[in-house]
């Protein structure tokens, strides 16, 4: 990557960001965040400059700088990343660590975020704006939709079909061939031996839908 980077958002997953790119000697030129009291603040000696739909900054992307979006609120990812969609027409770029180990045949998509230790397979495909938190593993086969959060040390086993917007807690293992469901959620720890239904919650080992009170 020639060009720096402005990353959208101080908060948490910025400072993580920023050392992504880091490592892999990629200039990040500042922050952007909504939080005016980060403003004029330093993060490793890179400015917050502005907020996120501040044109002054803005216009740089696409033209002398790339764009990625640091937040792991789903939402919030959405609507920057169809912000700079519409005002820049462009995507923004991913994130992957020096360390994090991506097979050859493997297919990633946009916006992603890809942390340290991470490894995705052979043959395994990565959707777009997902965030695979450090040391997970996206075993071959496997396909993650887009919107995906993958907890710490979570395992996807081969095969496993992770759907849009779905929620994997630290710790995690899905065997082979599971299926989790559209903007489904798996606990911390959980072991999912079955397929988690759209919207659904489990938790434990084996994993098990948790019922509402």
């Amino acid at each position: 990557m020639e060009n720096p980077v402005i990353i959208l958002g101080a908060k948490g997953l910025g400072a993580v960001a920023l050392e992504i790119f880091q490592s892999n000697g990629v200039v990040v030129y500042c922050f952007l965040d909504d939080d005016t009291s980060l403003h004029n603040t330093e993060i490793q000696d890179v400015s917050v400059m502005g907020s996120t739909d501040d044109d002054g900054y803005l216009k740089l992307i696409g033209k002398k700088c790339e764009a990625f979006v640091a937040s792991d609120d789903n939402r919030y990812r959405r609507s920057l990343t169809e912000m700079l969609l519409e005002r820049r027409k462009i995507m923004p770029v991913n994130a992957i660590h020096a360390r994090a180990h991506i097979a050859g045949t493997a297919g990633i998509g946009h916006g992603n975020f890809i942390a340290a230790g991470v490894i995705v397979g052979t043959n395994a495909r990565v959707g777009s704006h997902c965030v695979l938190h450090t040391g997970c593993v996206v075993d071959y086969t496997a396909t993650i939709g887009d919107y995906v959060q993958i907890g710490a040390g979570s395992i996807i086993n081969s095969g496993v079909t992770v759907e849009n917007g779905a929620f994997i807690g630290s710790g995690a293992t899905v065997v082979s061939g599971v299926t989790i469901g559209k903007s489904a959620r798996v606990g911390a720890g959980s072991v999912v031996v079955e397929s988690v239904k759209p919207s659904g919650t489990v938790f434990g080992n084996p994993a098990a839908p948790l019922e509402k009170k």
